[in-house]
């Protein structure tokens, strides 16, 4: 008898995390998944999670962005490249256009930028210009707005701006990298299953879990957009099909970090335990992998007969994991 289902991973791993940079793992992921969820996972990060963009901007005293400025060592271009360079975070939905005036000598900044509270500052320390000269005067307004991805100034023409402000291609992503690994595992005898490493570096907007967390509802909501669903149904074997609400799907997507001190979160991560993890032997590891029983949880959905009706499991095999279960305070369904 061959197996005819895929073996479902395990939840999220975080290797390392700060507020800026994370590295996350998925283990057990069946044959050849790691590209496809890796490769899938990467494009949505890059192209799908909404930030703050500069859309237009306005060098007071330079009628052009290809202009120079009295007592300013950077021309209008390189004062737009540096800009293009510094991160910000608008705190409401609207578009806002905050002011940078600076008169003294020496090198300005983009925290200068005077926000009203409207506008978080993400990158002050990143140069701007330099003012060489006593004389020297800088003046810039800039028109931030939310949206996704990189937008073209060619379609942002299109939109309406202020008088005097030259619209300039928009980068909205708050996401500074992104990338990811696949690498062999074993799992039971078999050593072909992929182990995923998703690293992502932001603008610290948003925390790199969350980026994480919002990447796999979108994708999410597209496999549901597209088959229609209104709740899905898990076949179980030898059992009428389970029906799972997609509440409990988006449950499982939650983020990582628990409350342990509760005991429902505690046997919440027993239920989730992997059963590669546990001490079994490896013909019963092989028997319920190949049956796509990976978790304690799913393995107390079966009763003694669903299990010694699978291939290579027998009585031995059913002691075995009684005895571990009953380590767990828990039982086979009856």
């Amino acid at each position: 008898m061959y197996s005819t289902s895929i073996v479902l991973p395990s939840k999220f791993k975080i290797i390392s995390e700060t507020p800026t940079s994370g590295i996350y793992e998925i283990e057990g992921l069946a044959p050849g998944y790691g590209h496809t969820l890796g490769n899938s996972l990467r494009r949505i990060i890059l192209s799908s999670i909404p930030g703050t963009g500069i859309t237009s901007f306005k060098i007071h005293g330079a009628a052009h962005e290809f202009d120079t400025l009295t007592g300013v060592r950077e021309d209008a271009l390189n004062i737009v490249l540096n800009l293009k360079r510094a991160r910000f975070h608008l705190i409401g939905d609207e578009p806002v256009t905050i002011t940078l005036v600076a008169t003294k000598s020496g090198i300005v900044t983009a925290g200068e930028f005077t926000t009203g509270g409207l506008v978080e500052v993400l990158t002050p320390e990143q140069p701007i210009a330099e003012i060489t000269d006593k004389s020297g005067r800088l003046e810039i307004d800039i028109t931030l707005a939310k949206g996704l991805g990189m937008i073209p100034r060619e379609l942002l023409i299109k939109e309406k701006a202020e008088v005097g402000h030259i619209i300039m291609d928009a980068v909205f992503t708050p996401i500074t990298k992104a990338s990811y690994e696949v690498e062999n595992m074993r799992v039971g005898d078999r050593t072909d299953y992929n182990r995923l490493r998703v690293s992502i570096d932001t603008d610290g907007s948003e925390t790199p879990s969350v980026i994480l967390s919002k990447a796999v509802r979108i994708m999410l909501d597209q496999f549901k957009a597209i088959l229609d669903l209104k709740e899905f149904v898990v076949p179980i074997l030898n059992q009428e099909p389970t029906t799972i609400s997609e509440e409990v799907i988006l449950e499982e997507m939650e983020e990582f970090k628990g409350d342990e001190e509760s005991s429902d979160r505690d046997m919440t991560d027993v239920l989730k335990t992997r059963i590669d993890s546990i001490q079994l032997s490896t013909r019963t590891l092989n028997a319920l992998s190949e049956a796509g029983i990976r978790t304690v949880g799913g393995l107390i959905q079966k009763t003694e007969k669903d299990l010694l009706a699978l291939n290579g499991f027998g009585d031995k095999g059913l002691k075995e994991l009684k005895d571990v279960l009953d380590d767990f305070g828990l039982a086979l369904k009856k």
